[in-house]
């Protein structure tokens, strides 16, 4: 599966240090999907136009089902990533951003800052990520089913998943899922606890 990757880079910066996510993301996608995958990257400065030509090449020449952007999510005048994923999709996918926030926040109590969106251009599905490794990792195992689904109606393939799952503590996050659960009574019938 080819996966298309833009990183943000800041031009002054030793090359060593313009790609820190690379390997963690290349390791957590190999972790996830059972079908090998090959990385178009790209590293570019925080600039909209540039940013904008990236997604757009990465989707319609590059053929990428899944296009991922790292970083730029948050509240500052130079986060923009947002914006621009959402001037170039062709149809909004809000739910992957609104899960990322939504089970992040324990761990990662910034995430409440996170404006990241996702959408669906052509045949490509663009997710945008956290910008630091571990909850790049925590995100994409998140994610991981809703990606594997949307890949299949979106390009027809089936990125095999290796089931290598996060737990999600429901009952922690959604406590009335317990009063709408049937329980059963002595005679085994189901009865709601509603």
């Amino acid at each position: 599966m080819k996966i298309g990757r833009i990183t943000f880079i800041d031009p002054a910066a030793p090359k060593a240090k313009q790609d820190p996510l690379g390997p963690e993301v290349e390791r957590t996608i190999a972790s996830i999907f059972s079908q090998p995958s090959k990385f178009v990257s790209l590293l570019i400065p925080n600039d909209p136009k540039q940013l904008r030509a990236a997604i757009i090449r990465l989707c319609d020449e590059e053929k990428c089902p899944l296009v991922l952007t790292f970083g730029g999510t948050g509240p500052a005048m130079t986060d923009i990533v947002p914006d621009i994923t959402l001037e170039v999709v062709d149809r909004k996918l809000p739910g992957f951003g609104e899960i990322m926030r939504y089970y992040s926040y324990e761990r990662f109590k910034v995430s409440v800052l996170s404006r990241a969106e996702a959408g669906v251009r052509g045949k490509s599905l663009v997710i945008n990520l956290p910008g630091k490794p571990k909850p790049v990792k925590f995100c994409l195992r998140l994610l991981q089913e809703g990606i594997a689904e949307a890949l299949e109606q979106i390009a027809g393939i089936k990125p095999g998943l290796k089931g290598d799952e996060i737990e999600i503590p429901v009952d922690k996050y959604l406590p009335f899922l317990k009063r709408l659960r049937p329980k059963l009574d002595p005679e085994g019938e189901k009865h709601p606890t509603l």
